[in-house]
């Protein structure tokens, strides 16, 4: 497994820790506000951070929501021909309309995220190119139904405790986030091009300066924040802090496959949500009806975890658990095979060089 080399190269300091807890409650706050709240200088979170970003532990980002826009999402998992699957994973993962890549199953396995932006889009991957692979030996594709926990408001709850409530209370938590949505919105969002604009540079950098974002997207500043308040509001994006888990000692993580019985997918879904060492979890369709992703320190502890925690479901029937060899890609960030996030090339506009807000 690549993930443990991370630890190895990376020593993260409990104010570390705190700084990246503080970046899940409040992504755009300031170097500023994250010292007031946390009792540091604002240099040092400054500091810290452009060193957490440069060595691949963490990575703010803004994620578009298709489902904001009409689009439906989906998982596929694909079986390989042995030798094959580096290629077809970092092809997938080259594409804009995937966001997600992991190889599994002793590296016969693929499993990736699609969030086509348009229908023609998604039939082009699903029903063309990837079927007409020769490589490919068989897909599977399941359509996102519910998402319990994942994606928009979410903290990755393995860290909850890292601050003290009047800590995150400063920076603007009330409580961990309600996080269940339904994955296609019936009014969907229409995007204007200076819209699409403006979340092509948050993917870039989730927290560019609005001086930033109004040069990239031709808006005032104060008209960026406005249209950017409007955006997060209507859920079309949600600003995403990326975590090389093995960074912080994670170094197993599964995809868990659940069949439930049918009346109990969605109080199953909302307990998986509950869970620490689940990251997200999602109704799909198909005969595994629900979806995870554990995080677990090793693979021992996925086993407790997976055989206690998830075990004693109500209403489970059978599960399938699937060690993740490695991501290759994470929430539209790539990531290098000692498990660290890689920045996309940086975007400038002209005569203006990005920089992260607050700095």
């Amino acid at each position: 497994m690549a993930g443990p080399r991370i630890s190895e190269s990376v020593s993260l300091q409990p104010d570390d820790v705190r700084i990246i807890r503080a970046l899940q409650i409040a992504p755009r706050t300031s170097y500023a506000a994250i010292g007031a709240a946390l009792g540091l200088a604002e240099s040092s979170v400054n500091r810290r951070y452009r060193r957490l970003r440069a060595e691949g532990v963490i990575r703010v980002a803004g994620v578009v929501n298709p489902g904001a826009l009409g689009q439906s999402r989906w998982l596929v998992r694909l079986r390989c021909r042995p030798g094959s699957v580096t290629a077809i994973a970092d092809a997938l993962a080259a594409r804009e309309d995937v966001n997600w890549v992991a190889l599994s199953a002793a590296g016969s396995e693929i499993t990736c995220a699609t969030q086509s932006r348009t229908r023609e889009q998604r039939e082009e991957l699903l029903e063309q190119r990837l079927p007409r692979t020769a490589a490919v030996l068989d897909i599977s594709a399941f359509a996102m139904l519910r998402q319990f926990l994942g994606g928009r408001g979410h903290y990755w709850s393995a860290l909850r405790g890292t601050l003290t409530p009047a800590e995150e209370a400063a920076l603007g938590s009330s409580g961990p986030p309600f996080t269940e949505s339904s994955v296609v919105a019936r009014e969907p969002l229409r995007l204007s091009p200076e819209d699409e604009r403006l979340l092509d540079a948050l993917a870039a950098d989730g927290r560019a300066g609005l001086v930033d974002l109004a040069a990239a997207c031709g808006l005032t500043p104060g008209r960026v924040s406005r249209r950017l308040d409007a955006l997060l509001r209507l859920r079309a994006v949600h600003i995403d802090v990326e975590i090389a888990a093995a960074a912080l000692g994670y170094h197993a993580r599964a995809n868990l496959w659940l069949r439930v019985h049918p009346s109990a997918v969605k109080s199953a879904g909302r307990a998986l949500a509950r869970e620490p060492g689940i990251a997200f979890a999602a109704a799909v369709s198909g005969p595994w009806n629900l979806h995870a992703v554990a995080h677990c320190r090793d693979l021992d502890e996925l086993f407790e975890f997976t055989s206690e925690r998830v075990g004693s479901l109500a209403g489970l029937q059978s599960m399938e658990v699937s060690p993740v060899l490695r991501h290759v890609k994470q929430a539209g960030t790539r990531v290098s095979r000692d498990g660290r996030l890689v920045e996309p090339p940086l975007v400038r506009a002209p005569g203006r060089t990005r920089r992260p807000a607050g700095a």
